[in-house]
């Protein structure tokens, strides 16, 4: 499942998805596919419950798309390419299985789209964030504009999108970007921890938990209601529920089967 730029361990019910560019990460045609396929290949796989995603060394979780690769590219090219980075993180952001982004250092441009489209955010005490598109003339373009708003709120999104200056992980974490801050020698351990966690859950529960949130968010209240009232009724009808319910009547730990 490994590859040049993506390595993937797992463990413990919990796959640790690395993007390995240092020092800096950079997105390029290469990683978004690779993203796709190895979030593609987890999703079926029965022995894992829960992704984290991180970068590779100690600066950036990612700084940004390499803007090497994008320079030179023609209208065509970079409608390509944007198309290529929405499915990768559509797919990050629709996995029937949570995704934590374990954001160890910078996360620009990009890397924020990147951790935008997981689940749950950590983020090390020297992490930074920003939307510097701006800067170079565009704008972001892989569901930044619209994710941030939807997790901040827009005035504040628009501030952050317009000026498109850095942040650090204490104020993300003040605007709820990110749901916590550690330490930096404890950022994936952390991250692994919340993940084992959500791992013990019961996995069918979760998918129409994170299906129930990501569908609802995007209809309007009736809709998403009947959205709700399905995924509870499809997590009700499994084996899993009943093993809960009797579990907590037997007063002992549940043991899931994922059906």
């Amino acid at each position: 499942m490994n590859n040049e730029f993506l390595l993937c361990d797992i463990e413990n019910k919990v796959a640790v998805v690395t993007i390995n560019l240092p020092p800096d990460n950079r997105l390029n045609t290469q990683v978004y596919q690779g993203l796709t396929q190895i979030m593609s290949d987890l999703e079926a796989n029965e022995e894992v419950n829960v992704i984290v995603i991180t970068g590779s060394g100690d600066q950036a979780f990612v700084a940004g798309a390499d803007i090497n690769e994008m320079v030179d590219l023609d209208t065509v090219g970079m409608m390509n390419l944007t198309q290529i980075t929405r499915v990768a993180f559509s797919t990050i952001e629709n996995l029937n299985k949570p995704v934590i982004a374990a954001i160890n250092g910078l996360a620009r441009g990009g890397g924020l789209e990147l951790a935008l489209s997981c689940d749950l955010r950590i983020a090390s005490e020297k992490a930074q964030f920003a939307f510097p598109e701006i800067s170079l003339g565009v704008i972001p373009g892989g569901g930044g504009t619209q994710r941030i708003q939807k997790v901040i709120g827009q005035g504040i999104a628009k501030e952050l999108l317009y000026f498109g200056d850095m942040i650090d992980a204490e104020r993300a974490y003040q605007l709820h970007i990110v749901n916590k801050v550690v330490a930096d020698d404890e950022i994936l351990s952390v991250a692994k921890e919340w993940a084992e966690k959500l791992a013990q859950k019961a996995p069918v529960a979760l998918r129409m938990m994170k299906t129930a949130v990501n569908t609802g968010s995007n209809v309007d209240l009736e809709s998403a209601l009947t959205v709700e009232a399905a995924c509870y009724d499809g997590a009700f009808a499994t084996e899993d529920r009943k093993e809960a319910m009797t579990a907590f009547v037997q007063n002992r730990k549940p043991r899931f089967v994922g059906r």
